[in-house]
């Protein structure tokens, strides 16, 4: 959110099928409040893999493929704890702190040194299990697959974006997916780097999205409006009179009130990704520190900036998700590459983050992004479905399951593992199937016959 002012560890068979039959509550520590987290909300699977749908009669797993963002990580610098800490010391110093307050210093200071450790933006305990945990539940979803895979000799292709966590996650998952079976780890590749295909937003295909983001005033004067409303300043004010007396919050210009409040809920965002760091395990505890309405409506701020600068955005305008065509025309390549037996790989793996995650997830059509704002409806959480703890947490993932029977592909996708309908218009195989012709969905994505 803007500021207004200046190695696998070895998995037991109980441990495994515990994993296995977990719900989609047994990885969140998020709790009821997971949409105030936004798009730092740690990753829990959608679906208990036993109510998974079994293929049509006759098809058998060939081929699949994901895309997925990097686990849970350190906050990306030290900025809002700085920030917080040196207004911490100064009421300190001035004996303006609230019981709470004097509670809030060691913990946010305990917090920073932890992720100063870890090291910013890279991966915390958590994250690393994310992705590993993902890898070992994909490979027990498609036995036959990976058997077929190693018996054949199939290739499987690893891909990230070329930064950090992204790296970390794909080589973690890479190492996952071998420690399930050995034979397949002399067939996965050595992590290759496409910025192209999931950095796009630095790339060379984001460059009127970057123009977006720097100059486009309807942009601009949508977030002012939504940001700096009353609710906003009463909400930071009710953050600091948590921490600090109510003179020293008072003598505090407006906008250094939100700067500090936003600091101050970014703090909390980002406790539970770093929560196997917390003393003990037992986590970080900044919820105390927040009052759950003022985290929701800061968790709404986030909310919206992402929306409109990742997601759907305006209704009547796709710049903010075209760019992730490359990225829809590689999923369908990869398939139409086994469809036509050109392609040598059993499984393409892809690692990346939010700013490709969310921007897929509009041009997909997936649940949640379907609808753009108006200036007569903007964006809120009343009228618009697209929460970023949903749309893109921390490990999110989309993935595509290719099952065969003779001359027909059908395609399965999950959604952070939920298995999850294509969009509107695209038609599956029989009413209430997750299985979709690879034909149809051409038809339905509007394919060319040579796959461009």
């Amino acid at each position: 959110m803007r500021r207004l002012t200046p190695a696998l560890a070895t998995a037991t068979a109980t441990a495994l099928a515990a994993l296995l039959v977990a719900g989609p509550a047994s990885a969140d520590v998020n709790g009821g409040a997971r949409d105030s987290y936004g798009t730092k909300a740690t990753y829990a699977p959608g679906q208990n893999p036993r109510t998974y749908q079994r293929p049509p009669a006759g098809f058998t797993p060939v081929f699949t493929e994901n895309v997925s963002r990097h686990g849970s990580r350190a906050a990306t610098d030290g900025e809002d704890a700085d920030l917080v800490l040196a207004l911490w010391k100064k009421a300190d110093a001035a004996g303006e702190l609230t019981a709470k307050g004097r509670q809030f210093g060691p913990r946010a200071q305990a917090l920073q040194q932890a992720m100063s450790t870890v090291g910013y933006g890279d991966l915390s305990g958590r994250g690393k299990r994310e992705i590993q945990d993902t890898a070992v539940r994909m490979e027990r979803r498609l036995p036959g697959l990976f058997r077929k895979i190693a018996a054949d000799k199939e290739k499987i292709d690893v891909v990230s974006s070329g930064q950090g966590r992204a790296v970390d996650s794909a080589n973690l998952y890479a190492g996952a997916l071998a420690a399930t079976d050995p034979a397949l780890k002399p067939l996965i590749g050595p992590t290759r780097t496409d910025v192209d295909l999931l950095y796009f937003h630095k790339a060379a295909g984001g460059a009127a999205y970057r123009d977006y983001l720097a100059n486009d005033r309807r942009l601009a004067s949508t977030l002012k409006s939504i940001t700096d409303r009353p609710a906003t300043h009463r909400a930071a004010r009710d953050v600091l009179k948590k921490l600090f007396k109510g003179g020293f919050v008072d003598r505090l210009s407006d906008d250094d009130r939100v700067a500090a409040a936003t600091a101050v809920y970014n703090l909390y965002a980002i406790a539970p990704a770093m929560s196997d760091e917390s003393p003990g395990g037992r986590g970080w505890g900044m919820e105390r520190f927040i009052a759950k309405r003022d985290a929701a409506w800061f968790g709404y701020l986030s909310d919206a900036e992402d929306f409109y600068e990742k997601g759907p955005g305006f209704a009547d305008s796709d710049i903010t998700y075209k760019m992730a065509g490359v990225l829809l025309d590689d999923l369908f390549r990869q398939v139409e590459a086994k469809r036509a037996g050109t392609g040598d790989l059993g499984a393409e793996l892809r690692f990346t983050h939010a700013e490709e995650i969310i921007p897929l997830a509009a041009l997909m059509g997936l649940p949640g992004s379907t609808e753009g704002a108006t200036a007569a409806r903007p964006y809120t959480y009343a009228d618009n479905p697209w929460r970023g703890a949903s749309v893109a947490p921390l490990g999110s993932n989309i993935q595509w399951d290719v099952f065969r029977k003779g001359d027909t592909y059908l395609v399965r996708m999950l959604y952070n593992e939920k298995e999850t309908a294509f969009k509107t218009g695209c038609r599956p195989v029989s009413p209430g199937s997750t299985f979709y012709d690879l034909a149809e969905l051409e038809r339905c994505f509007g394919r060319t016959p040579d796959g461009a």
